[in-house]
């Protein structure tokens, strides 16, 4: 299995980026809370970009030739978590390039960080986070959630033993994460088991108290 390597943005003394030119909201909740239909509502209203770790892991572990792709399928098919110098750099490079591409400042990153230690290394060494979109859901619904979208994703980790270890992994060490960011006044909790359409509009308020505004409302004040 290939070693993981000594990527240069982990040594970072300072962050490639000024938040004020940056803004990075987090986006977490525990596996099928619906963070990515979330997601897309935001991108379509707000202009962020949504870069999911899980979907650059994903595309990396099948990507021809990559150096880390057997590792990378190894950690998701166990459900543990992926090394963070790895899925770190993967972020960094999608960032930079939606930043040359498609002029792209505003980004949402979900289901990262899933530790402390990776929230630490990413706003040590790119940029720090404007704050985290929590989206609270009961493991029932979220397995109920999983379980019937297993049906059709094709996915390896869509299955019981593999969810239930993903919940696991979630409470202990993904919650420490929030935990640190809401003693800072960075965590924005959203009850996520309601439909969808009011979750929205939930997410919707809490970024207006934030300062957080859709495209069409900064066009009209501009």
């Amino acid at each position: 299995m290939p070693a993981v390597p000594e990527l240069g943005s982990i040594m970072r003394d300072a962050p490639l980026w000024d938040p004020k030119d940056v803004t990075v909201l987090f986006v977490l909740g525990g596996p099928g809370a619906g963070k990515g239909t979330q997601c897309a509502k935001l991108v379509s209203d707000y202009g962020f970009k949504h870069l999911s770790a899980g979907d650059l892991l994903r595309e990396e572990q099948d990507r021809a030739g990559s150096q880390f792709g057997d590792l990378i399928k190894s950690y998701i098919k166990e459900g543990t978590i992926v090394p963070m110098e790895i899925t770190i750099k993967l972020l960094e490079n999608a960032m930079q390039a939606a930043r040359e591409k498609e002029n792209k400042h505003m980004f949402l990153i979900d289901g990262f960080p899933r530790k402390l230690d990776q929230a630490h290394a990413f706003e040590r060494s790119v940029v720090p986070s404007k704050f985290t979109l929590f989206f609270e859901c009961t493991e029932e619904v979220m397995l109920e959630r999983l379980l019937d979208r297993g049906k059709t994703s094709g996915r390896a980790d869509d299955n019981i033993e593999s969810i239930k270890k993903r919940f696991r992994v979630f409470v202990e060490t993904s919650m420490p994460v929030v935990n640190e960011f809401e003693e800072q006044g960075r965590v924005v909790r959203v009850d996520a088991v309601q439909a969808p359409e009011k979750v929205y509009q939930d997410v919707q308020s809490k970024l207006k108290e934030r300062g957080v505004e859709p495209i069409t409302l900064k066009f009209v004040q501009n």
